[in-house]
């Protein structure tokens, strides 16, 4: 949520290139601009509601302007209305203090009241404009020193930037919301993360909560929250700039469905290898595994959900151990039954959802073991956890998760598989699967070529306003990952249910405006899903499924079908994700809709 980027320099910097760096973060989620920049004395200060685009229109001829510092945001409304006034950056009384704030201040009405009574005039609805005025209250000629008084008043999440005209710097600090910063010869960077950076350096500095970072030209300076120096040591991230572009393909999430096979390959190197675990990250964990380990709690949110649900159903076949899954934003609240026997599993692609840091953070004081499944590496959650695995799949800037969703699923198997291992062997069926999934790049390529058909079909359902998405055991988790995945592209309400809960209430909603997208590979519940259809096409239902290569009898118990490769029945997930990616994908596209930015969405969840 909100995008943050500034930067100072010893040159100049043209002000289009500050707006540049913004653009990278679009993918998180946003519904207005702004950028602050310091000019004969004072802010120049231009915001804008709606796209990047409509900030650079306002702009204008100020895009060629040369300048040594500023700061810019891309705004998520939590505070105030979408509006030009709300927009980011926040100044205050004098025009010369500028504010980027990215997180909630919870106590902001009262400091708000306090400061309207000494004087201070706001302007908008927001809760960042109080921080702008609490550093104006504070302010003696040392910007730095008003901000460490400043902060010391909020309660709540905030990453924020300030800068000063008088002083070619900026302060920036952290607390429950990320930052990125880094420097090289002749400038230092802020970021919500490394992608508006890594054009200038690869070596940046992932900051911790309580930790202040001050700017200057070609220099950073670390402190803690007291104020005190404090050593860092950079991070060498080794994307390139590439890596983060389109690539030929008209939108981030296409590219992302089609690197896929790659993907996937990176993920699993040096974690399995014919059909062994290898996981070298769980090391330091193998005693407690073998030895202490009686429950694993799998916590994660959205897409991360479905990969920890889907790992569940392959832990409750082949492991004696209890696993049991919760979303974050209810296993936090819940007083959660974790202890020091406990293995939480934390999946997040971003590492930064608040949800699953605050919950990691409860299980660690309950005595549990945290491993963290996340795509970026250096983020908090985990630094915050006893071990880490890394998806390794190249940023992921399409906002609906597609590679890093089966990365996720392929390295909990190898998770799974090396738990087993450890506490009770391994059998020659997991290792058949750990094969599989070895083998699943190249299956890949194949399942990738449906993608007409899947435009086929997309043109024949993008007219309907609801869908039904349905599955039992490993089809349950890819039936809400398909409902997920249709309803945030292209906003058609879509639901996943278990199969067998449709007599329970779902079936109610069946008609020939409700149609049905069924997961029905031939695995061992197969006959038991054929009942479901049948029970669908009974009420008028139109019906897509996806079902393995040969099977003849799919014609007579649906409209529409795609075959899959047959492959072992828990790796059927992985087999249909593409598909129900690109059916989304599609469906999106023929609803003239940007599926890399959909409404009232963000890649990284850093605000409850």
């Amino acid at each position: 949520m909100c995008g943050i980027v500034g930067v100072v320099g010893k040159e100049n910097i043209k002000v289009k290139d500050v707006v540049l760096g913004l653009k990278k973060l679009e993918y998180r989620g946003y519904d207005s601009a702004g950028i602050a920049f310091s000019k004969n004395g004072h802010v120049e200060l231009v915001k804008s509601t709606g796209k990047i685009i409509n900030l650079q229109n306002e702009l204008n001829d100020k895009l060629e302007e040369n300048i040594k510092i500023g700061i810019a945001h891309t705004r998520w409304a939590t505070h105030g209305g979408v509006t030009d006034v709300n927009a980011h950056p926040h100044t205050d009384c004098t025009g010369k203090i500028a504010l980027v704030h990215n997180g909630i201040i919870e106590n902001f009405q009262e400091l708000r009241e306090e400061l309207i009574e000494k004087g201070h005039v706001f302007k908008s609805e927001t809760d960042t404009e109080v921080i702008a005025h609490l550093v104006e209250e504070y302010y003696n000629g040392d910007l730095f020193e008003a901000v460490l008084k400043a902060i010391k008043r909020l309660d709540g999440a905030y990453a924020i930037g300030v800068i000063h005209t008088d002083e070619n710097k900026i302060v920036s600090v952290r607390k429950g919301s990320p930052l990125v910063v880094a420097y090289n010869n002749d400038y230092a960077f802020l970021a919500s993360d490394i992608t508006p950076i890594i054009k200038y350096t690869k070596n940046v500095y992932f900051m911790n909560d309580n930790e202040i970072a001050l700017l200057e030209p070609g220099n950073i300076t670390f402190f803690n929250i007291n104020g005190e120096k404090i050593e860092k040591n950079s991070v060498y991230i080794n994307w390139d700039e590439q890596a983060a572009e389109k690539g030929g393909y008209d939108h981030f999430m296409l590219k992302e469905i089609n690197e896929q096979p790659e993907a996937l390959k990176a993920a699993i190197t040096g974690r399995i290898k014919d059909g062994k675990p290898l996981l070298s990250e769980l090391d330091n964990l193998n005693e407690f595994i073998s030895k202490e380990l009686k429950k694993i709690y799998i916590v994660a949110c959205g897409t991360s959900y479905h990969a920890g649900l889907t790992f569940k159903y392959f832990m409750n076949r082949y492991s004696k151990i209890d696993v049991d899954i919760e979303v974050a934003s209810e296993f936090r609240y819940m007083n959660p039954h974790v202890d020091e026997n406990t293995l939480v599993l934390a999946i997040s692609q971003s590492g930064e959802t608040i949800d699953t840091l605050e919950g990691i953070r409860i299980a660690k004081e309950k005595g549990a073991k945290v491993i963290t499944i996340s795509n970026v590496f250096g983020s908090t959650i985990p630094r915050e956890s006893h071990g880490a695995i890394y998806m390794n799949t190249g940023p992921e800037i399409g906002v609906a998760a597609t590679k890093t969703y089966t990365a996720q699923i392929a390295i909990l198997y190898a998770v799974g598989a090396k738990i087993i291992e450890l506490t009770q062997g391994l059998n020659e069926e997991i290792i058949e699967i750990l094969k599989g999934i070895e083998k699943m790049p190249e299956i890949y390529k194949e399942v990738l070529n449906l993608n007409e058909r899947t435009k086929e079909l997309a043109r024949e359902y993008v007219n309907y306003q609801h869908m039904m998405y349905i599955g039992r055991g490993f089809g349950f988790p890819t039936a809400l990952e398909g409902a997920l995945k249709l309803k945030e592209i292209s906003y058609i309400h879509a639901a996943g249910y278990q199969a067998g809960e449709l007599k329970h209430g779902p079936i109610a909603l069946l008609d020939e405006q409700f149609p049905v997208f069924a997961i029905i590979p031939k695995d061992s519940l197969y006959e038991k899903m054929k009942s479901n259809l049948m029970e669908s096409k009974a009420r008028n239902a139109n019906i897509i499924a996806i079902t393995t290569n040969g099977n003849k009898e799919i014609e007579q118990l649906t409209n529409e079908y795609l075959f899959v490769p047959e492959t072992h029945e828990s790796l059927y997930p992985l087999v249909m994700a593409p598909i129900i990616q690109m059916f989304a994908y599609n469906v999106a596209i023929l609803r003239k809709l940007d599926p890399d930015k959909p409404r009232n969405l963000a890649k990284s969840v850093t605000v409850e």
